[in-house]
């Protein structure tokens, strides 16, 4: 088995592109176990296979094994007869595939000396009433290509991040800056368009088609393999994207989006449904702080995940939902987003900001403290006026 496993490797490792590198490449591995969750698509099983063929340790050291591909019957299996030829890392990838995995995981912490490094979907929930992984695993959320990236990997350019604090305070001189290096009007069209997942870059003709077939299995796959969910609900998750996306931006009504769903007196389950696709990074959910995080609160928002979902998905692309959900997407990486009372987005806790065209004013958020107008369509802002592509810069 484990020959096996090595020569998969070996061909993976030939194939792998280590030109560039995801802007979480660089996080905290160090732990004995170590989870990497997020949305099908993102660039997990490159960042993976990048640190593999990178670490020191001789090839046969560290072992990557893939639960879409190869089928293990037991992991704590390979990973002890990996162990016992003195293997150091193991990497297990879309690990939410395996049944049962905490337990697995936890027989491999607790008594042998290997360092576990795993990937799994976003929706993945470690199940502490089979295994208490909390104290033993330290689990990051990644997600999707920001701006800055997608510039990057287009003109093979480095660009900074900044700071949120950094960006409000000295905006307009980063924009003059950032603007000498590339042409902002084509890059961010086409971002907001296609260059939210890496795999773009793969088939820029066909990348529509293959982010539909991306989520089709999502849906169909992955959700299933997480949360109890019976055939016919599959089909209601995608009417539920559907209807969701022809909204503009989405302030839901419970008891009609039941009725376009045909759904009967069953608030909890839908409730579920959105639950679980914001889980798998399909959908967005924000409540208002005074709501707290309980699934069965009326959701204050509800928004596509990217602007690319936007576009595989809906006939009529609303710009003052683009925006929204562009700035929400690059937010929600490192700061905490509210709906407030007045103004667009609260993030944390702190900061309000209205989201609009170049015309829009500071009208409904005037004499507020930390106010901001967000605005598209302007190259460079002034004051608490401030471009909208700026916030790609944020990671």
């Amino acid at each position: 088995m484990l020959n096996e496993l090595k020569e998969y490797q070996r061909k993976f490792f030939n194939k792998v592109d280590l030109s560039y590198k995801r802007y979480f490449y660089n996080i905290n591995l160090d732990k004995k176990l170590v989870g990497i969750v997020g949305a099908r698509g993102v660039g997990k099983t490159t960042f993976l296979l990048q640190y593999l063929k990178e670490h020191p340790l001789p090839f046969s050291k560290k072992l990557y094994i893939s639960a879409d591909i190869v089928t293990i019957p037991s992991l704590y299996e390979v990973a002890e007869a990996f162990s016992k030829e003195e293997g150091k890392i193991l990497v297990i990838d879309e690990i939410h595939k395996y049944k049962n995995f905490e337990i697995e995981l936890k027989k491999i912490y607790d008594i042998l000396d290997l360092k576990v490094i795993f990937s799994g979907s976003s929706a993945l929930k470690l199940d502490h009433a089979k295994a208490d992984l909390s104290r033993r695993a330290i689990v990051y959320q990644v997600e999707g290509l920001s701006f800055r990236e997608f510039i990057e990997m287009s003109k093979g350019i480095k660009l900074p991040s900044y700071k949120l604090e950094e960006l409000l305070l000295h905006h307009e001189d980063i924009a003059y800056e950032l603007l000498e290096k590339f042409n902002l009007t084509l890059l961010f069209r086409e971002y907001l368009k296609s260059g939210y997942y890496p795999f773009y870059f793969e088939d820029k003709e066909d990348y529509l088609l293959k982010l539909n077939d991306t989520i089709n299995t999502v849906i169909e796959v992955d959700i299933p393999s997480i949360f109890p969910i019976e055939y016919d609900s599959i089909q209601n998750l995608k009417k539920l994207i559907r209807l969701i996306c022809a909204s503009h931006p989405y302030t839901p009504n419970m008891k009609e989006l039941m009725q376009k769903m045909a759904i009967k007196d069953n608030y909890k389950g839908l409730y579920r449904f959105l639950e679980y696709l914001n889980r798998a990074k399909i959908l967005t959910i924000i409540r208002a702080k005074t709501k707290g995080d309980n699934i069965f609160t009326k959701p204050d928002k509800i928004y596509l995940n990217n602007t690319n979902l936007h576009h595989a998905y809906c006939n009529d692309h609303n710009i003052g939902t683009a925006r929204e959900v562009f700035f929400a997407s690059m937010l929600r990486v490192y700061h905490a987003i509210e709906i407030p009372k007045k103004g667009d987005f609260l993030v944390d806790e702190k900061y309000l900001f209205e989201i609009g065209g170049e015309n829009k004013s500071f009208k409904q958020i005037k004499d507020i403290s930390n106010s901001y107008v967000v605005a598209d369509e302007i190259e460079v802002g002034s004051g608490n006026k401030i471009p909208l592509w700026l916030f790609g810069f944020l990671y």
